[in-house]
């Protein structure tokens, strides 16, 4: 076996390098947070070749003494921290003293710095962790490093990189992450020469999110503001019509400091949930202030991810403050078609022409709704045709003069009556339906309903709108008199893994509260004595499956309130009616009536939109009627 001995500390630097610098990004964001410690008001950033052959951050921070510059290239050597419960203080970017003696033990390295009071500025270098003796130079007051041949010395991890593009796309969000945390600092970035962004000082960060995501994402943000005893919360949510297809447009800062908090988002995601499409992720802005004993940023190298002394009480001030914005919103989905409809024969519109508020182009819009719909009716077909109910007697009205409790639970179990079963169980032939004077919205594909608007012309999810209808229902009935629950003369025995066993058992109040009356049978089986007269149309033990899937894949203990919320979600899209359902011209009345008594008719709660508006201008313009 082989002797144990010290490592060369050429080794040791390298081996730090690996946990601190990755990539050509990691050398930026190292040096642009030694700048922001520095209190420099002006940063300037040129690279080429996506950094790997050069970062050179130039600074007008304070700069450091010339007897300093040989401990600055030292491992562990800092001005930031003096005793142990410095750690739990720390108000700067850095404090750990890696940063620089890693990236010089992996390139061809310079710094030269000039303090106030220091005639000359001083210079010092290294090659693959390699000094040189500090020698006079002129330059202005600050600092400037310079990095040239990343990882030269490293050639297994050099062949990692990605193209320069790649690099310098991560890189430049780097730089963004700064530019944002920071909105009065002049940056400027420059790639092979030529100036990417040079930003001017601002006085608000709102202009900085104009210059990096447009000024249509910037000009639909909702500013949110909040204080408590914890922290102060304030920035910036987005419009849901803008949500993107990863986390990458979710931007948390932490007294200045960028950080990942999986907490967080999740009480994001949440305040979005019924907003935004499933898969699709919201923007968002926001900036925490905490004392900074309250949280601790010393848990990884990289200082991304922190410790909060009291993320649940974060957690429910992100949510809280998110939500009540989001109450005083009108989300309602706006389509315009593209203004040339020769455009439109036999090829994509342009994206540039479909609004923010929807997917990135209409092909994607039409693409998403025709799987879905695809889908919907082919679990439609696949599931048993119920017995049709005994006609209701005649009524004066389409909704038999029902009160408002009523108008929010039509009926959708009973076939129309122009469509009577054949013998042999089928749908018989359909007839035509009745005229549109007896009801504005006429159904189209069994799926979409279409009526006119003062807006102009309105196109319905049928499903989308009653998924909502009856959240709200079921949510009002467990907030409120409590679930009618229909109870089963032989309870019925589901059999699940030992995971989703401990998960109905230890949530079996909350079940209760929802209308499913489950005990333990022994085992991992459970029996269903009870479940909710709304979901009669769905298969109770089947809903109860997914209940127990959803509480045993949760990832942290969940809120009851959020509990309640998640499966309030499931059990309203079991319960609606599906895509490819045909309705009668009552059923239709009853949904559209339903639709007012809603707190948000504009989305399903899966986030998808209930409906869609073509303006007056918009048909016009088609048919060639505005000049």
């Amino acid at each position: 076996m082989p002797r144990i001995q010290p490592l060369a500390p050429e080794v040791v630097n390298q081996i730090a390098a690996g946990e601190v610098i990755e990539r050509p990004a990691s050398v930026a964001k190292e040096l642009l947070e030694n700048s922001l410690d520095a209190l420099a008001t002006r940063i300037e950033v040129d690279v080429a070749a996506g950094g790997t052959e050069l970062i050179r951050i130039a600074d007008d921070g304070e700069g450091v003494p010339e007897e300093d510059l040989p401990l600055a290239l030292t491992q562990h050597a800092t001005s930031k921290l003096r005793t142990p419960a410095d750690l739990f203080t720390v108000a700067t970017m850095g404090f750990r003293g890696e940063a620089l003696a890693s990236i010089a033990s992996v390139s061809r390295f310079r710094f030269r710095s000039r303090p106030e009071g220091q005639e000359l500025a001083a210079e010092i270098s290294a090659v693959g962790g390699t000094l040189t003796p500090v020698t006079p130079r002129g330059g202005p007051l600050g600092t400037t490093v310079e990095v040239r041949d990343l990882f030269f010395n490293v050639p297994a991890r050099r062949k990692f990189l990605k193209t320069h593009a790649t690099e310098f796309g991560h890189l430049a969000e780097q730089f963004t992450r700064v530019a944002l945390a920071n909105p009065r600092l002049h940056a400027t970035l420059r790639h092979n020469g030529k100036v990417v962004y040079d930003l001017p000082p601002a006085a608000d960060v709102r202009d900085r999110l104009a210059t990096f995501f447009g000024s249509q994402i910037a000009d639909r943000l909702i500013p949110v503001r909040s204080e408590s005893d914890v922290a102060r919360l304030w920035g910036f949510a987005g419009h849901p019509g803008d949500a993107k297809s990863s986390r990458k447009g979710q931007y948390l800062f932490l007294n200045g400091r960028w950080i990942t908090d999986r907490s967080l988002q999740h009480a994001l995601s949440e305040a979005y949930r019924g907003l935004v499409m499933i898969g699709r992720q919201p923007i968002s802005f926001l900036f925490l202030e905490t004392p900074p004993d309250a949280v601790d940023v010393n848990v990884h190298p990289t200082k991304c991810e922190v410790r909060f002394r009291d993320s649940s009480s974060l957690y429910r001030q992100l949510l809280g403050t998110l939500r009540t914005e989001f109450l005083k919103r009108d989300f309602e989905q706006r389509f315009h078609l593209p203004g040339d409809p020769a455009k439109r024969n036999g090829r994509e519109p342009d994206a540039s022409a479909a609004p923010r508020s929807l997917p990135e182009t209409q092909a994607e819009l039409a693409d998403g709704f025709a799987d879905w719909a695809r889908a919907a009716l082919m679990k439609a077909e696949s599931e048993p045709v119920p017995a049709p109910s005994p006609p209701p007697p005649a009524s004066p009205s389409p909704l038999g003069g029902a009160t408002s409790e009523q108008a929010l639970e039509p009926d959708f179990d009973r076939e129309p009556r122009s469509a009577p079963p054949s013998g042999d169980g089928e749908a018989g032939p359909v007839e035509k339906r009745s005229p549109p004077e007896i009801t504005r919205a006429m159904q189209v594909l069994d799926t979409y309903l279409v009526l006119e608007t003062d807006a102009g012309l309105q196109v319905i999810d049928q499903h989308a709108l009653h998924e909502r209808v009856m959240y709200e229902t079921l949510r009002r009935r467990v907030l409120g008199e409590g679930v009618e629950i229909q109870r089963l003369l032989v309870p019925e025995s589901i059999e699940l893994d030992a995971k989703r066993h401990a998960a109905v058992l230890e949530h079996a109040e909350t079940l209760g509260e929802l209308g499913f009356e489950v005990e333990d049978f022994g085992g991992t089986t459970v029996l269903l004595n009870g479940f909710p007269v709304l979901l009669k149309r769905a298969d109770p033990a089947a809903v109860l499956a997914d209940a127990a899937d959803a509480l045993a894949d949760s990832p942290k203990t969940p809120d009851r309130r959020d509990l309640l919320d998640s499966l309030l979600h499931m059990m309203s899209c079991k319960a609606a009616v599906k895509a490819g359902q045909r309705l009668s011209p009552e059923e239709i009345d009853a949904l559209l009536t339903a639709r007012h008594l809603v707190d948000d008719a504009h989305h399903c709660p899966h986030g998808r939109p209930t409906a869609l508006t073509l303006s007056r201008d918009d048909l016009d313009r088609q048919f060639g009627r505005m000049g």
